[in-house]
């Protein structure tokens, strides 16, 4: 009964280390900087500026919860807001920067990211 336990954790332990590193190495849509909208360039600007920025919680660790974007330990990913026309409060719209200067853009509240090539 212990060996068909232990199996069972090291087959599962296996395949979900499998299913992590396929994540890891996921194809992630891209957007062309030019092709995102005016307020998502200007973000993009203040990031790169080091600010000053609009908002109080632009900045702040991105947790990458639903691992939608390469798995990195926390604190390497920061979420900056992109303003929403019309939109009183934050709206859906983020920038995701990671540490190695790389870009995400999402306009659905983190369900889907787009790489920025620039």
């Amino acid at each position: 009964m212990q060996v068909r336990l232990r199996l069972l954790i090291i087959a599962w332990l296996a395949i979900w280390s499998v299913l992590g590193l396929a994540r890891e190495n996921g194809a992630v849509d891209w957007v062309l900087a030019a092709d995102l909208p005016h307020e998502a360039r200007q973000t993009l600007t203040l990031i790169k500026d080091g600010g000053p920025f609009p908002y109080a919680r632009d900045g702040i660790v991105f947790g990458n919860y639903e691992k939608r974007l390469p798995l990195r330990q926390r604190g390497y990913y920061h979420e900056y807001t992109v303003k929403t026309p019309n939109r009183r409060d934050r709206g859906p719209r983020r920038i995701v920067a990671g540490r190695e200067d790389e870009y995400y853009y999402t306009d659905d509240h983190y369900r889907s990211f787009r790489r920025i090539r620039e």
